[in-house]
This record gives C-alpha cells, sequence and structure tokens, in this order.
C-alpha cells in the first residue's frame, strides 16, 4: 500500500505576511493545492512557537493570528482542500515534543545554523530562552504528528527540516518504524531561495523592518520600491551596473515574467535584456523600480482585494480555524497513539499489559 502523500508547512504570527514568504513557501503552497497532488494538506499558524520569543508580549501574538489567517486566504489557500489550523489549539503537539526532547542533545541544537542566526538576531547569546533554543524539536513534533512527508519552505529551514528528519528516525530506531521521515520542498526559482530585504540584508524580516508586506496599499508598496537598495556604484544612468546584488534586480527575478516587458517596458522582450543593458550603462535605477512597482503591483492587487473581502466576516475566519483545529488535532492523536504504543506507555488500552500484569501477581 502506497504511502499517503502528505504536507506540512507554517507561520509564526509575529506580523503580517510579507512578499518574502510569498514566493518562498506561500506561493507554492497554492499550486500544490490546485494541483491535486496529496492526500492531505496541513498549513498552520505556530502561535505557541511565536511565543518563545514573545514571553512578554502575548497580545502580539493573538492579534497576528487573523493577520496570517487572512493572509492565507487571500493568497489563495481554500480550506476545503487544505486543513489550516492554530498550533496551540492542538495539545498533543506539545506531548510529542516533550518526547523528542529526550532524542537531541543540547550540543547538537546549538550547531543548528538556524538557531544561531536567529539567537543572534534577537540578541540572546546571553540569555536563551529554553523554549526558543529547542525550537527545532518542536518543529519536528508539528511535522511527524501530522505524518508530513513533503514539507515546503525556504531555503533558511533547510537544518530545521534536516534535525526533523534525525529525530524521526532516531524514534523510528528506538521504538521500531512509527514515524514518517519528511523531505524539504524549496522553492524553484532560485532567487526565491531567500528574498533579501529592500535595504539589501540577506533576509527579508520583520524584526529589520525592511519587509514589503501582502495586505499594503499600492501607495505603501510604491514608496519601499523608490528607496529600495540597488548597486552603489551605479551613480549615473550612464555607468554600468551590477544585478547581482541588486535587489531590485533579485526581485524581478522572483516576480518578472516575459508578459510583463509587453505591458509596462517594451524595450525589452525579457529580464535578460534589461539586465544586459543595465550592465553596459544608459539604464537608471529609476526606471527599473518603476518597472518592478508595476510588476509587483500585478501580484499583490489581488491579494490585497481578496483579503479585504474575508475581513468583512471576521467571525467566518475563525469558525475556519475552529474546524480546522479540530480536524488537526483528530489527526494528530492518532498518531500520539501510535508514538504511545511504541514507547509502552499506553497503559490503559494495552490489555496484553493487563493480562500478563494478573499473570505475574496471581504467581506471588
Amino acid at each position: 500500500m502506497a504511502t499517503p502523500k502528505i504536507m506540512l508547512t507554517g507561520d509564526r504570527p509575529t506580523g503580517r505576511l510579507h512578499i518574502g514568504h510569498y514566493v518562498g513557501s506561500l506561493r507554492r503552497r497554492v499550486e500544490l493545492q490546485n494541483q491535486g497532488d496529496f492526500d492531505k494538506m496541513f498549513v498552520f499558524i505556530a502561535d505557541a512557537q511565536a511565543l518563545t520569543d514573545n514571553t512578554d508580549n502575548p497580545e502580539k501574538v493573538r492579534q497576528n493570528v487573523i493577520e496570517v489567517a487572512l493572509d492565507y486566504l487571500a493568497c489563495g489557500l481554500d480550506p476545503e482542500k487544505v486543513t489550516i489550523f492554530i498550533q496551540s489549539q492542538i495539545p498533543e503537539l506539545c506531548e510529542l515534543a516533550f518526547y523528542f526532547q529526550n532524542l537531541v542533545t543540547v550540543s547538537r541544537l546549538q550547531r543548528n545554523p538556524t538557531v544561531k542566526t536567529e539567537i543572534g538576531m534577537r540578541g540572546f547569546e546571553g540569555s536563551i530562552p529554553v523554549g526558543f533554543f529547542t525550537y527545532p524539536v518542536s518543529q519536528a513534533a508539528d511535522i511527524a504528528a501530522f505524518r508530513a512527508n513533503v514539507v515546503p519552505v525556504g531555503e533558511d529551514q533547510r537544518p530545521m527540516i534536516e534535525q526533523a528528519t534525525e529525530i524521526v528516525r532516531r524514534f523510528n530506531h528506538i521504538y521500531g518504524d512509527t514515524l514518517i521521515e519528511p523531505n524539504i520542498m524549496l522553492p524553484d526559482n532560485q532567487a526565491c531561495m531567500r528574498l533579501p530585504g529592500i535595504d539589501g540584508k540577506a533576509k527579508m524580516s520583520k524584526s529589520l523592518g525592511n519587509c514589503i508586506y501582502l495586505s499594503e496599499t499600492a501607495e505603501e508598496m510604491g514608496k519601499k520600491v523608490k528607496v529600495m537598495y540597488t548597486d552603489p556604484t551605479h551613480l549615473s544612468v550612464n555607468d554600468p551596473g551590477h544585478v547581482e546584488g541588486n535587489t531590485v534586480f533579485t526581485y524581478l527575478d522572483a516576480f518578472c515574467r516575459d508578459e510583463h516587458f509587453g505591458l509596462y517596458l517594451p524595450d525589452y522582450a525579457n529580464l535578460d535584456e534589461m539586465k544586459a543593458h543595465y550592465m553596459r550603462g544608459g539604464l537608471g535605477d529609476v526606471k527599473c523600480k518603476k518597472f518592478l512597482e508595476k510588476v509587483l503591483n500585478e501580484t499583490l492587487e489581488p491579494i490585497r482585494a481578496r483579503r479585504l473581502e474575508f475581513q468583512k466576516d471576521i467571525p467566518a475566519i475563525y469558525d475556519m480555524l475552529r474546524r480546522g483545529c479540530e480536524d488537526a488535532r483528530a489527526v494528530a492523536a492518532d498518531t500520539l497513539a501510535d508514538v504511545r504504543r511504541a514507547m509502552k506507555i499506553n497503559y490503559f488500552d494495552d490489555e496484553a499489559l493487563i493480562a500478563e500484569q494478573v499473570k505475574r501477581f496471581a504467581q506471588d
């Protein structure tokens, strides 16, 4: 019997989602949903994980759960095809994470590149919250609880999926073949692997304030494009320019299609021609940014419009999330039942154990 094809991925509700989330994972999720190749798809709002570095500001997390849900629906996720749920409402995830903690060492967590980067970004070097430090374990539990074998994420999450695979493999080695090993699914466009911030920093991040949000107005987005980092050596239009490390061209790599040139910049047939002109000189940054603004608006305008429609009935969004949590919890509970059996801590439904103990004590 073939193994079911199950996808799981999610986002932390620490703010609205941005275009880095969109090209890194969200756009792909919608495509996969519409292809219909998966037996089950789970997308969750990781509020419990968000609290690991927002302990003193739970209201921030609470308010952003609905923001993320709206972004999901606006981007095209369909709750009839995808189970959308809230992490904290599935207590089985905490139980599985607790068991998983015994399968990984402190030194292994310390070597996780993603953990090291995130700790540095948040200034936690001297005093790391345990929950934040162990979030790779929690993430492994999220994946394993739903038996997900496909996890679409950005390149920066590769170490996390590798660690989840190690934990699942170790569990199966000790307790028997019980859980499914996950496989990472990366963006198929190299520029989407890790979209930089508008300031040219390596990663677009809410905490760094260098994002373009999916729900921004066209005017707000346009202001950010105007100040976007380009090539500091391209001082005048006639100067030869560099496209590598130039945020404008990185974004065009992620969003631009050949047909955009016919619509908005007929001087060129495709992006390669535009890049060639920029590199030999004669193409100004302002013109490039105006083109990028039009390309981004074409992508984001339908998302903005759908979001405004969904915002008209917020109780319906919470009802959708409640139903998703009920469905997700049932699946996680089934997995936890298998885990308890494998670990031999299913005391009350193990009839063989009870019969064995009856026989044992009858002989005394």
